[in-house]
């Protein structure tokens, strides 16, 4: 049986532009795990280069992946620091604004997110998944 060559999904390959970084982080933004959202950032510092964003925060590259990772608990002000540095400010909308996205871009992205939360289940999880 021939063997097929797979690579782990990164979404920051299809970080590609403005809309496509603030419909990811918003659609991860929605998840009620917190890991997404740090992990979504992640993704984002990596499209945007992290190297230029430790210079812009002050932050340490070390720092920034710590920052990342699951299950960590970063400040609040560190958030905000990556977040503005990256040009994506978190803001509260009001609930009658209508999404600035376009339809296929959001269910892009919503189809990214699930793909992604697949992988992490995969690569961090502890516990075996039934077959």
């Amino acid at each position: 049986m021939k063997k097929i060559a797979t690579r782990e999904f990164e979404a920051s390959r299809y970080l590609d532009s403005e809309e496509a970084i603030q419909e990811y982080l918003a659609a991860c933004l929605e998840d009620p795990n917190p890991d997404v959202f740090l992990i979504a950032l992640g993704e984002v510092a990596k499209a945007r280069g992290v190297a230029q964003l430790s210079k812009d925060t002050g932050l340490s590259r070390e720092s920034l992946y710590k920052t990342f990772s699951p299950g960590t608990k970063p400040r609040f002000e560190t958030i905000l620091k990556i977040s503005k540095a990256l040009g994506v400010p978190l803001g509260i909308k009001q609930g009658s604004e209508k999404p600035t996205c376009k339809p296929e871009t959001s269910i892009l992205f919503k189809f990214l997110r699930i793909i992604a939360g697949l992988c992490r289940c995969f690569r961090f999880s502890s516990k075996a998944l039934p077959v």
